[in-house]
């Protein structure tokens, strides 16, 4: 009971403000996601909303911000173009079910898995994605364009050396809106972006046929939202955790992600997971505990709904000057001195990991990928087994398992004597690709009428041994 309280009200002011910095942050995200599913505004809106609300009551992870993401939104895409929206709504639903499911069974005990390099990769593409996608907003526009994204850099970047009572980006926001409204200076705003929405989401049930066919059309996007939402999730949850130097509860926080995601489709909401760019804004904001994401969603439709006139003005300018200092700090600078300390093996996986995401657009293969890459190289690092010829006896040293035995076996294949013992003190069988090793360098000597002692297997590896022979 003593942790809720601290992480509901063990912050309030510095939550509700960091809440609103958020709140304006995810408007222009969710339109420009809702452009790229192609669907209403109010569908990402609404979507963000909701699922901020819910996550922070059952999130796992205080201060994450989750809502409508671009990642999610790349998913959907062939979804919506193929079969509208109704199926679009019936995918989320399903996919907060296996969200749930796979949270049930402690699928964020996978996080060990992901080695550091990948961490790096990971944090390093957000922070250029998160640059890039501000880009439009800045190409080709009007020099007062730059003026204004650069004077809201220099401003978030400066107050918070002289005042850090209010959140940076919600001065530079009403400030910057202030010197637009009044100058008269023409500039894109929020509302050339969308439409807002008038009311509040109402639940309802989507309107497709409950049969196998259905299952078998939106079963495939929910697998892969699933995925995405959860890798993303699981993630932005370890970079707040090291940020905060707090920990979270990854197992629960992808339930939470599964019941939001399932609450949001019946209210007309899609698919959303963590959003990292947020999630740190709000940390940088001062955020730590849930009434900040709690008022990010509120705050949110408070805007679009009751604000909305007001909210349609803010220069998207200046909110890309936010995001390009989000994306600043996202970056892990340090990682240009990680480059030359570390492995070569593992800087190439941080940026084969960056590289992926940014081709791809999408987390979730980036992350893949560059864990795969990253067991390639350490399975090649210790699949190095060594057999040195003393007499009658030769000596095995390294582990002994499926990409090592063919250098094993080989080491056999000009044996002259008539006795041989495999000595194996220095060595550990893994599997039964190094049983059956062994059995077929023993079956081959023998056939030359080799006789073959095998020793010192620990116990273990006699177990195993004994298992498969």
């Amino acid at each position: 009971m003593h942790t809720l309280k601290q992480q509901w009200f063990g912050n309030v002011r510095a939550d509700i403000l960091a809440g609103i910095v958020v709140g304006l942050a995810l408007i222009p995200e969710a339109l420009a996601f809702a452009f790229i599913v192609g669907v209403d505004p109010r569908v990402a809106l609404y979507a963000s909303f909701t699922i901020a609300v819910i996550i922070s009551f059952v999130g796992g992870r205080p201060g994450l911000i989750s809502a409508a993401t671009g990642a999610m939104a790349l998913v959907l895409v062939s979804l919506m173009a193929n079969h509208g929206l109704q199926y679009v709504l019936a995918a989320t639903i399903l996919t907060g079910i296996i969200q749930f499911i796979l949270g049930l069974f402690g699928v964020a005990n996978l996080m060990r898995f992901i080695p550091n390099s990948v961490m790096l990769g990971f944090v390093n593409a957000l922070g250029i994605m998160i640059f890039i996608t501000q880009m439009p907003y800045l190409l080709g526009a009007g020099s007062m364009t730059y003026v204004f994204a650069i004077i809201t850099l220099i401003l978030v970047y400066a107050i918070p050396r002289f005042f850090t009572y209010i959140p940076a980006p919600l001065i530079a926001i009403v400030v910057m809106t202030s010197i637009a409204l009044i100058s008269g200076v023409k500039l894109q705003t929020i509302g050339d972006l969308g439409t807002m929405p008038n009311t509040l989401p109402i639940f309802f049930l989507p309107d497709i046929p409950l049969n196998f066919e259905t299952l078998k059309i939106i079963l495939p996007y929910a697998l892969a939202l699933s995925v995405v939402g959860l890798l993303e999730s699981l993630l932005t949850s370890q970079v707040l955790d090291d940020m905060t130097d707090t920990p979270s509860n990854k197992n629960t926080e992808a339930r939470g992600q599964g019941i939001a995601n399932f609450v949001n489709g019946f209210f007309g909401g899609m698919a959303g997971c963590a959003l990292i760019g947020q999630s740190v804004i709000n940390i940088k904001s001062g955020g730590r505990g849930r009434l900040s994401t709690l008022t990010s969603g509120v705050f949110l439709m408070f805007l679009i709904i009751v604000l909305g006139d007001l909210v349609a003005d803010i220069p998207m300018p200046v909110l890309v000057g936010v995001m390009i200092m989000v994306s600043a700090t996202t970056f892990n600078w340090g990682s240009f001195k990680f480059l030359k300390q570390a492995p070569r093996s593992e800087s190439l996986v941080m940026l084969l990991t960056v590289v992926i995401i940014l081709y791809t657009h999408n987390l979730a293969i980036g992350v893949v990928a560059g864990v795969i890459l990253s067991a390639l190289f350490f399975v090649a690092k210790i699949s190095r087994v060594t057999v040195t010829h003393d007499k009658e006896e030769y000596k095995v040293k390294g582990p002994l398992f499926f990409a090592s035995t063919t250098k094993f076996i080989q080491s056999f294949d000009n044996v002259t004597d008539s006795e041989v013992v495999i000595n194996f003190e220095n060595s550990q069988l893994w599997d039964e690709s190094a049983v059956a090793a062994i059995m077929k360098v023993k079956q081959k000597l023998e056939q030359k009428g080799v006789t073959v002692q095998i020793q010192g297997l620990n116990s273990s590896s006699e177990q195993l041994y004994r298992q498969f022979t």
